[in-house]
């Protein structure tokens, strides 16, 4: 007899968000969703993370649309999303009444599974936002940020579950968003978990591939009790990604385990994004396998926005030692783990140090990182650094729950954005401009515009795919060549012109 393994889809959230810095555009997206709502899938990761700001920052996008539209498009699917606790989707924490006002609309609006983690790891960070998605009737996912450092082991990341469970999680999510996740850690966590609570609790496991050691660590929880892992359709897969649906699906055969996916819907899938991929290859990282992450624990989404920020800074070539530089910020600041935004408070902190000198200048954000402003890490913080932070900043370090310093702001938040032109008063504007407030007024102004793609255009990648082809042949080319070329069902005539 087999036992059923539930796949959570990240083609159209986490996949592109960590192998193209988020830049896919929901129109490059639609045409798979039929298929991914009628592939068996146990939930699909579809909103959250880094969309939510890539979506107002980059394509003039309105995240709440695509979520609407996501809901209208796959009506059979479970939709999920990446939810940072008391930050939400935004780079601060938030007073209560935001976090509930957030839930409740994001559940009007279509979502199902809310995975709530903290980047501490602190429990008092996610107790807010658990609730509010308990009381809007919704699937809460507690989640474990897993790391490596001297500090962390098994029996503290079992004891983080029972915390979780205690909260009311619906289900665990053991979420390795640097693919460090080795195989035996995998396999005695999730056998803790189970054998301390109960085989009944769900457990969900999130790895992405870029150490190259993953695939064994799914097989691993799987054969330690997981019920869920999460997968990217293989177009859309590896490097700093994730392991491919397709591969996982396979690897079952012959074992006690099967994934009930539709295989020739999977096979479309990944026909759809394989056409979609080179549109963005401007925006692709440029890593594939690398172990050495076991030493700078850098997640896949991180790389891809380091190696840009770097780029803008034209010091595309100091890459290797900013990862470098990353264990050291992360030591000082008490090893927390590294996912947003402690992975970019982390990350750039680095930069700096590796552009401007050690701590010569401290990001805001990372000076209130050393003063708790964010939490407690398992880890003393430096405190030379923390010194460092106070007289920046002239505040006082603190060890309550930051939220709990946070005075109401949601009436201040409403007023702020009625005043901002193209604001279209709802609820959901409110939010975006709280998450946002320096791009969001912006976005309001263009949003009329339109969506935009900042893929190339399928007509400029069909006659750079033309020019490819002609390349090499013999005798020259006198005039220009002449394709016929068909894209998402249209015909296209191109001429393409020899250099």
């Amino acid at each position: 007899m087999t036992r059923e393994v539930g796949i959570t889809e990240l083609a159209l959230r986490d996949a592109h968000q960590s192998l193209m810095a988020t830049r896919m555009a929901l129109e490059d997206m639609v045409d798979a969703c039929a298929d991914i709502d009628s592939a068996g899938y146990w939930s699909v990761e579809c909103w959250g993370g880094a969309t939510f700001d890539a979506c107002i920052r980059f394509l003039n996008e309105d995240p709440w649309k695509r979520l609407r539209t996501f809901r209208e498009l796959m009506p059979n699917s479970r939709l999920q999303m990446l939810l940072r606790g008391q930050n939400l989707l935004g780079y601060r924490h938030y007073e209560d009444m935001v976090v509930d006002k957030f839930v409740e609309k994001s559940a009007e609006n279509g979502m199902d599974v809310y995975r709530v983690f903290d980047a501490l790891n602190d429990p008092r960070n996610l107790e807010r936002a658990m609730a509010a998605v308990k009381k809007v009737g919704k699937h809460a996912e507690g989640t474990i940020c897993y790391t490596i450092s001297p500090l962390h082991s098994v029996e503290g990341y079992v004891k983080m579950a029972g915390t979780l469970l205690d909260m009311g999680a619906d289900s665990i999510a053991l979420k390795d968003m640097a693919a460090l996740l080795k195989p035996q850690p995998a396999y005695d966590i999730i056998r803790g978990i189970k054998e301390t609570y109960g085989e009944d609790k769900l457990i969900h496991v999130h790895c992405h591939s870029t150490t190259g050691v993953t695939m064994v660590s799914l097989m691993k929880a799987v054969e330690a009790g997981a019920d869920i892992i999460d997968t990217a359709i293989s177009s859309m897969s590896l490097g700093p990604g994730h392991n491919p649906t397709e591969s996982v699906v396979e690897m079952f055969e012959g074992t006690p385990y099967e994934a009930k996916l539709d295989k020739a819907k999977l096979s479309r899938i990944r026909d759809h994004f394989a056409e979609i991929k080179p549109r963005y290859a401007e925006f692709m990282s440029a890593y594939s396998v690398d172990t050495d992450i076991f030493d700078s624990q850098i997640p896949g989404g991180m790389l891809s926005n380091m190696e840009s920020q770097l780029k803008q800074q034209g010091a595309g070539d100091k890459t290797r030692e900013v990862m470098e530089e990353v264990p050291r910020v992360r030591q000082a600041s008490g090893f927390p783990p590294l996912v947003t935004p402690s992975s970019q408070i982390v990350g750039t902190q680095a930069v700096f140090n590796v552009l401007m000198g050690e701590y010569k200048v401290l990001t805001a954000e990372f000076a209130d990182l050393m003063l708790g402003y964010y939490g407690h890490t398992l880890g003393e913080y430096d405190p030379e650094v923390v010194e460092k932070a106070r007289q920046q900043t002239g505040k006082e370090p603190i060890t309550q729950r930051p939220a709990d310093l946070i005075p109401p702001e949601w009436d201040t938040l409403v007023s702020e954005t009625e005043a901002l032109e193209g604001n279209d008063g709802s609820d959901e504007d409110v939010l975006t401009y709280a998450m946002f407030p320096k791009v969001a007024p912006t976005f309001f102004k263009a949003r009329a515009n339109g969506p935009v793609n900042v893929g190339k255009d399928p007509d400029e990648l069909a006659a750079e795919r033309a020019a490819a082809a002609s390349d090499g042949k013999s005798g020259p080319v006198r005039g220009p060549i002449k394709y016929e070329i068909t894209v998402n069902g249209r015909t296209h005539s191109v001429a393409v012109k020899p250099a």
